[in-house]
């Protein structure tokens, strides 16, 4: 599976961001998509995933990040609104199958105070 991630960028505080990411190769072994994050001296956290219908979200992005699936596309989308400057970061979109897992190249978020 390859994962390939578009749409990260500059914006200001309060603006919005909407990140792609498309899966090729064997994605119909996927299960769960989503995107983590990390920013600068910390660690690699989860922003978001989707599992079929049901979503899950980082308690600092709840209400201001939504996260969908194009199963018809292979895509996953993090639709990221209100953005702050802690949500600067290197966003990375992850694809899990039952036995491996498989990450995207990463796409960097700049939120300007």
């Amino acid at each position: 599976v390859q994962l390939q991630a578009s749409g990260g960028g500059l914006v200001q505080a309060g603006g919005s961001l909407r990140l792609s990411c498309a899966a090729s190769g064997s994605s119909l072994s996927i299960i769960v998509m989503g995107w983590y994050r990390q920013a600068p001296g910390k660690q690699c956290e989860l922003v978001a995933d989707i599992v079929r219908g049901d979503t899950n979200y980082a308690n600092s992005v709840k209400g201001r990040f939504t996260i969908s699936r194009d199963p018809a596309k292979n895509t996953v989308f993090l639709q990221m609104n209100s953005l702050k400057p802690e949500d600067k970061a290197v966003y990375y979109c992850n694809a899990r199958a039952r036995r491996n897992a498989y990450w995207g190249q990463g796409t960097l978020v700049t939120v300007s105070s």
